[in-house]
């Protein structure tokens, strides 16, 4: 969307606020030994108490009120019982929801409890490559030159991106235009963006693959190598200097 009166930017703060909230303290009750669905249901029952809607559950039926993915799930990992936390896991966990007819999304990697398997560097190359992104765009700014930043600041690091995951426009539904915002350079992408839009801006930075591939399950996304994918996502409306990040409440920086 593209906001055009201050009723809308401040529709669009309150939802970021909630999203951005919930992803924190869902981030802080984390703890070895709890099962994802004990998570996603903290996660439902502070939506809930704000009147928001879920909406991966609202627009897809997900079976859960937030992804939640652990290790080789990439994105849309399903909340289950069955999925139980352990000290070092590499967990993300998505939080995307409607308020007033207002969406906002936003998500986060981090490694629970000690770093058993070294997987904070990772982390920490995902956050730092989201913030300089998210510092270089503005109105007029080509997409895909931020596709390349993001590339380039991965393989920097020593890492890759995932392809077939991006981010996308936002606002008065889940996925708007523009909806690739990828992580690579992308040549035929010609698309800029436009000062007062709102986007959802991530990164899917990869220990080795550059494919997310669909599990039996119908929406888990996971790597088929043993890579290890860290993601961070902010919701930002454009300007024509430094982005307002929507959802700053997540405190992933």
């Amino acid at each position: 969307m593209s906001i055009t009166k201050e009723s809308e930017l401040q529709g669009m703060k309150l939802i970021s606020e909630v999203v951005g909230t919930t992803l924190r303290l869902m981030r802080e009750y984390a703890k070895p030994g709890m099962s994802a669905k004990a998570l996603d249901d903290f996660g439902g029952q502070i939506l809930n108490s704000y009147g928001a809607k879920s909406a991966p559950r609202l627009t897809y039926g997900f079976p859960g009120w937030t992804c939640i993915s652990v290790n080789n799930e990439i994105a849309h990992g399903i909340p289950s019982e069955d999925k139980i936390f352990k000290e070092g896991d590499l967990i993300n966990i998505d939080v995307s929801a409607e308020l007033n007819g207002f969406w906002s999304d936003n998500g986060g990697s981090f490694v629970l409890g000690q770093d058993l398997h070294q997987r904070q560097a990772l982390v920490d190359a995902s956050k730092r490559i989201l913030q300089k992104a998210l510092n270089n765009i503005r109105g007029g700014v080509r997409i895909a030159e931020i596709g390349r930043l993001i590339e380039t600041e991965a393989k920097r690091s020593g890492y890759r991106v995932i392809k077939n995951l991006t981010g996308h426009g936002i606002g008065r539904s889940l996925h708007e235009e523009p909806h690739d915002i990828a992580n690579y350079y992308d040549r035929f992408n010609y698309t800029r963006f436009k000062k007062n839009s709102v986007v959802a801006v991530e990164t899917f930075i990869s220990t080795r693959t550059r494919y997310a591939h669909t599990m039996p399950d119908g929406w888990t996304l996971a790597s088929k190598d043993g890579s290890f994918v860290a993601q961070h996502e902010h919701t930002i409306v454009v300007t024509d200097g430094k982005p307002i990040v929507l959802t700053a409440a997540n405190e992933i920086f």
